[in-house]
């Protein structure tokens, strides 16, 4: 009997559903300071300088995370909110399952945290350089204004996907998801 292997697209959707989240976009309780929490660019979590080894808490933290229009990261319970430092984007995403092929192909990337993202309209991919001719930092959105770092491997995973396409007589280097085409890069020296 051959082995059956899940649609990671549909058991994302399965395990979200799951694991509903809280809703912190809809509380509003008042900042009652900072708090000596740090989320590294590698996704470490740090607590008075100090790693934090509890996955179970990084979790717990993590579902009541949420970054505001100020641009600042928050963690927020019904009846209080905190401020915490974020180096670069709160999760990291550290694995990819592959889909189909082409425009019907489906992207689903995992966080170190356990969220499950499926690339697409409501999920983009970007790729954003913070000098120029720099080192790219992809990210993945991964809920509210929250996103997600691409691990090295992931990024070089993914980029192996990649194929040309010339969208507006620009011709570009990216993946597919969910119908949608997302850009990793220009082609330069293409006419």
């Amino acid at each position: 009997m051959p082995h059956l292997v899940p649609d990671p697209a549909v058991l994302a959707e399965q395990l979200n559903s799951c694991r509903p989240l809280p809703p912190v976009d809809h509380w509003n309780p008042p900042l009652l300071g900072n708090m000596d929490l740090r989320i590294a660019r590698n996704g470490t979590w740090y607590h008075e300088g100090a790693p934090i080894h509890r996955e179970r808490l990084v979790r717990l933290f993590a579902s009541i995370l949420r970054q505001d229009e100020d641009g600042q990261y928050y963690l927020v319970t019904p009846v209080e909110k905190w401020r915490i430092r974020v180096d670069d984007a709160p999760f990291l995403a550290i694995r990819l399952d592959v889909t189909g092929m082409g425009a019907n192909q489906n992207l689903t990337f995992t966080t170190n945290v356990g969220d499950l993202t499926i690339a697409g309209p409501e999920h983009p991919l970007t790729v954003e350089y913070h000098t120029p001719g720099g080192e790219p930092s992809p990210y993945v959105h991964v809920r509210g204004r929250l996103r997600a770092l691409l691990s090295r491997a992931v990024f070089v995973e993914l980029a192996e996907l990649g194929e040309k396409q010339e969208v507006a007589n620009d011709h570009l280097y990216g993946v597919w998801s969910q119908g949608q085409f997302f850009s990793l890069g220009r082609l330069d020296g293409e006419t």
